[in-house]
């Protein structure tokens, strides 16, 4: 266990910046609030095992439309992290002592769900020696045992400053999608993502394929932060570099006002030009629009991924 000096679990830190005014939604990014069924069933069973989902922590918009058909990203490893990036609304502070119950749980919530694919995320954890990882591994296990149908998407933390088993141990539980996003275009990083690193980051993917060259590999930014379109290509070139196959961009949206603010929106054109330009570079699979997030659509996009890899390998 590490010893890191955070600030006090009883006071989540959310606020990371004078206040800045949020502009008005355009026509393209609002949705609708959450009233189905559906949303009620899967709500229910996340509290009733006590489950944690990034859905909520993140405020994510398309929460309503995944809950509403028994989607959602469960959070492992508590909802207080210890990163304080500027785009994110989950509480920073010190977390609790992790739950070794936590994996089974999270198993039988996809089993009872009866989900095809599920996406499992974290909070990052700088205060274990391992970043978490061990309980990544675990958890995948478990629903291994209790789903052995489901196929499992991971989206981690950079696990920096841990060392090399940290990864090891996750790809050795072998999900089949993993993901780590860079979120943002590497100048933006001081303001975005200040107790993380561009190339740590960029660094792990890349180490993924080497590990385990079969993995799929999955990684994702925001735009409307500040970045301008040469560094979006970019950021897509050393994806690329890295072997990602799968890219997402998604629009910025500010959580609180005391959160960094909304620079613009982008339009639906300039999102179908990432997507082209994307697919040019040679990722196997993009999903580019303002509602785009990293589980969005997870099962579906997944199945596109493996049937682009093999008419790939076909054509080769």
């Amino acid at each position: 266990m590490r010893d890191l000096k955070l600030p006090d679990q009883r006071h989540p830190e959310k606020a990371h910046r004078p206040d800045n005014a949020q502009p008005k939604k355009p026509a393209w990014i609002r949705v609708k609030a959450p009233t189905s069924e559906g949303y009620k069933a899967t709500r229910d069973l996340l509290k009733a095992n006590r489950l944690v989902t990034v859905c909520e922590e993140a405020g994510c918009p398309n929460v309503g439309e995944c809950w509403s058909q028994g989607h959602a990203t469960m959070m492992i490893m508590g909802e207080i992290c210890t990163r304080g990036c500027t785009f994110c609304n989950v509480a920073t502070g010190k977390p609790q002592t992790l739950d070794a119950f936590e994996p089974g749980r999270v198993a039988h919530a996809v089993q009872k769900l009866g989900l095809k694919h599920v996406v499992i995320t974290s909070v990052d954890r700088d205060d274990l020696d391992d970043g978490g990882a061990d309980h990544f591994a675990q958890t995948i296990r478990a629903i291994r045992h209790r789903a052995p149908e489901t196929t499992i998407e991971i989206l981690t933390p950079d696990f920096l400053r841990c060392p090399p088993s940290a990864l090891e141990a996750v790809v050795e539980a072998r999900p089949d999608v993993f993901n780590h996003n860079l979120e943002t275009v590497p100048g933006l990083y001081h303001e975005v993502r200040p107790g993380a690193r561009y190339f740590h980051s960029l660094r792990l993917l890349q180490r993924v394929k080497e590990l385990d060259p079969g993995m799929f590999t999955k990684s994702g930014i925001m735009v409307g932060l500040g970045e301008d379109r040469q560094g979006v290509l970019q950021v897509m070139d050393d994806m690329r570099s890295a072997d990602v196959d799968f890219l997402t961009i998604g629009q910025y949206l500010q959580p609180t006002p005391k959160h960094h603010a909304v620079a613009r929106f982008v339009t639906p054109d300039e999102f179908a030009a990432y997507e082209k330009s994307a697919r040019n570079k040679g990722f196997l699979m993009v999903s580019a629009t303002p509602l785009t997030r990293s589980s969005y659509h997870a099962g579906e996009d997944f199945a596109q991924l493996r049937s682009a890899r093999e008419a790939k390998l076909g054509r080769a």
